[in-house]
């Protein structure tokens, strides 16, 4: 994510007062200008959102991504939905980690019109659709390796919570297609058949994701950081039924959102991932379930 849009510094001027002498006064009194306005803080920079560290599965999509503070030395990550994993979808409960794995990805170029080459797994190292919808792969390549071969830099991954109101791009590697809309809100629990998923990233309705969009990347446009790993839509209105989730509140009260697509917050498993690229669950912020 290297090109920038830069934002429009605005500055505003006060015009200076005037001040009017009383008639009985021989000499006016000295007009003093007022403080000009200190200028507006200028817009936050916009990323130019592309297939730069995206992959294509076999059955769905994803993400090369790192977090601030991976070494350039480290192996690197693949990020996709647990529903993805190679294995089948994890039961309710289940928690796969430290998996052996040969899966293959393939990397696109920015424009995603073709493919730089096949990447490598050499282990999964979680995978769950218990509380979130995540699967994690490390590679048998460095972030070095791959930056040195393709060109290609990986995501980062923000250790913060999203903010509802978010500009959003959800980035399709396996459709090849970008979807642009906003952070609507959050589910407290959107349940789908026997899954149930926690703190769910609601999307506005231009993010109308189909089958194979899962495990994209959902990017904050401004900052150009994962907030997310798209995973679901309510097709046809359905009530709490396998493609048809459904939002339940805090009282138990069941709503649903026909057309509506979600995602899962991928700060819990980010703050997981400890240098090496492995996962330590001792780890502050780690609130995935363990293994």
């Amino acid at each position: 994510m290297q090109r920038r849009i830069l934002g429009v510094l605005v500055a505003a001027f006060l015009g200076a007062g005037t001040l009017t002498a009383a008639a009985s006064t021989a000499s006016a009194a000295p007009v003093v200008p007022a403080a000009p306005a200190a200028p507006a803080a200028p817009a936050p920079p916009k990323v130019a959102v592309d297939f730069t560290g995206i992959v294509a599965l076999s059955n769905c999509s994803g993400s090369l991504v790192r977090t601030p503070t991976a070494a350039d030395s480290d192996p690197t990550l693949v990020l996709t939905n647990g529903h993805c994993y190679e294995g089948g979808e994890p039961a309710p409960g289940q928690v796969i980690t430290d998996q052996p794995s040969r899966r293959s990805f393939s990397l696109l170029d920015p424009s995603g019109q073709r493919s730089l080459g096949t990447l490598r797994a050499s282990a999964m190292l979680y995978a769950t659709m218990t509380d979130t919808d995540v699967a994690l792969y490390r590679l048998n390549r460095s972030y070095a390796s791959i930056r040195r071969t393709y060109n290609t830099p990986a995501l980062e991954l923000s250790l913060q919570h999203p903010t509802a109101g978010t500009d959003l791009r959800v980035v399709s590697g396996y459709w090849r297609r970008i979807y642009s809309c906003g952070l609507d809100g959050f589910a407290h629990r959107l349940r789908e058949d026997q899954w149930t998923w926690n703190d769910s990233l609601r999307y506005t309705p231009e993010c109308d994701v189909i089958g194979g969009t899962s495990g994209s990347p959902v990017i904050d446009a401004a900052s150009g950081k994962v907030i997310g790993a798209n995973n679901t839509i309510n097709e046809n209105g359905g009530q709490c039924t396998l493609n048809n989730p459904c939002e339940v509140d805090e009282a138990g009260n069941v709503t649903v959102h026909p057309h509506i697509g979600y995602a899962q917050e991928t700060y819990t498993l980010a703050a997981c991932i400890a240098a090496g690229s492995v996962i330590d669950f001792s780890r502050p912020g780690c609130l995935v379930p363990r293994g």
